[in-house]
């Protein structure tokens, strides 16, 4: 059975594996197998939780084993914090474990001893609480390297039961130890374990065997759905933003894919941070007729729609105050507004001023909520918030867009955007100009 799935990844003889192995039933069976049927060297690689009195004995036994059987064994011992989520907590400390370990012995093969009733339990807590569709698959067979983990994750018991490995053990004169913690029905798993699946059994006691295949197929689905997913995501994704209008022909069911895809990119493949919800407040904002939006995601990112226009990006977008003085040529970010001697536009991007109108020192600074203009020819005012939308100004640069104002704060021009009362004419006096350029990138 082990030789079988390690010859899909054509490891040979010379290549060491690590087991993760916990002294219990499953890890037990799993180490004898491999010895049986392989030659390479093996790494026995164990945690102590700290968690129970029994810990001491077990890896006690555990290494005199390993020894016996000309197996290296390597150890650690770790603390949890029990104000947190003890499952949680056991598992990052486990996996960066295994980690180090792999590291050592230069390899990246880590094999782990889930079982087809882990496969059924993981299956219904997912759907339970929900997931995507590799998710519903519940535990791989192997867990190829992603950006996430640089190694492979083997787990060749789950086409078999935790019966069935039990008879094993019998069979082959295994000792081994049990975590009475794994019938407390204050953890959900446990709670499937004691509660659902022996009645899933007795439905039907070939039922891990259901649950296999229905693994195995999703898999299959989600591989191909993958593939499609990467084409759509070359076509409407241009490394920083999503082209709304592509995007909002694809099926529902490919666009929440491709957000689950850049999502998995941005979070590094780590689990349990994206939910469903996040993806659907995503779509709901697509979807919906006002033209900028946000929505919040984990860890501080945000979801922003800019017209026709999504973004993932830091919650960063509004920290931008700033008020600079103007001396002659000021650059920041994507633009660069500077004073010149003539020129014969006389567009948004040009403001001609009379000296004698404004009072210096002059500053460039961000938009405040209160700020309006007065409009040259007439007494009307108008809000700055207001042309941003005209102007159809994407939200995340409105609160750092230039203005240019003077000592007493007289907003005098939104660069290239509006002028104010007082932005001279070319046919009356002034005797300053400014202009207004967009960076590009690599040129100033």
């Amino acid at each position: 059975m082990i030789k079988n799935i390690l010859k899909k990844l054509n490891i040979d003889n010379n290549t060491p594996i690590v087991i993760g192995c916990s002294a219990g039933p499953d890890s037990m069976a799993l180490l004898h197998m491999t010895k049986k049927e392989l030659n390479n060297q093996i790494i026995v690689a164990h945690i102590n939780h700290n968690l129970r009195k029994e810990s001491i004995d077990e890896e006690k036994y555990l290494k005199e084993y390993c020894k016996d059987n000309n197996i290296t064994f390597e150890s650690t011992s770790i603390i949890i914090d029990k104000n947190k989520n003890i499952e949680n907590e056991a598992r990052k400390k486990r996996y960066n474990f295994y980690k180090e370990i792999l590291n050592k012995y230069n390899t990246k093969y880590l094999l782990l001893a889930h079982h087809g009733d882990d496969l059924i339990e993981t299956i219904l807590m997912k759907i339970d609480r929900g997931s995507n569709l590799e998710g519903y698959a519940g535990i791989k067979e192997i867990t190829y390297p992603n950006n996430y983990n640089n190694y492979y994750i083997i787990r060749p018991l789950l086409s078999i039961t935790k019966e069935e490995i039990i008879n094993y053990n019998k069979e082959n004169n295994i000792k081994y130890f049990i975590d009475n913690s794994n019938y407390d029905t204050k953890y959900t798993r446990n709670r499937y374990r004691k509660n659902i699946l022996p009645i899933l059994k007795q439905e039907n006691k070939n039922i891990h065997k259901s649950f296999y295949k229905y693994s195995k197929t999703l898999l299959e689905y989600d591989k191909y759905i993958k593939e499609e997913t990467n084409n759509k995501i070359t076509e409407c994704y241009n490394k920083s933003s999503i082209d709304l209008n592509i995007f909002k022909k694809y099926h529902n069911f490919i666009q929440k894919q491709i957000l689950y895809k850049l999502l998995s990119n941005i979070y590094n493949d780590k689990p349990n941070i994206i939910k469903e919800k996040h993806i659907i407040s995503i779509i709901n904002i697509i979807n919906n007729k006002t033209p900028n939006l946000i929505t919040n995601i984990p860890n501080n990112y945000i979801a922003l729609k800019e017209y026709n226009k999504l973004y993932i990006k830091n919650n960063d977008y509004k920290n931008n105050d700033y008020k600079i003085e103007f001396n002659n040529i000021t650059k920041l970010d994507d633009w660069i507004i500077e004073k010149i001697d003539k020129s014969d536009k006389d567009g948004n991007d040009i403001c001609r001023l009379n000296s004698k109108e404004i009072k210096f020192p002059l500053y460039i600074r961000n938009k405040k909520n209160s700020d309006t203009i007065e409009l040259k020819g007439s007494n009307k005012h108008k809000k700055v918030s207001d042309i941003f939308i005209e102007k159809k100004i994407p939200v995340s640069k409105r609160n750092k867009y230039p203005i240019l104002i003077d000592s007493n704060n007289n907003i005098l021009w939104i660069p290239n955007l509006k002028k104010t009362k007082f932005n001279a004419k070319k046919d009356e006096f002034y005797d300053i100009i400014l202009r207004y350029n967009e960076r590009k990138e690599n040129n100033e």
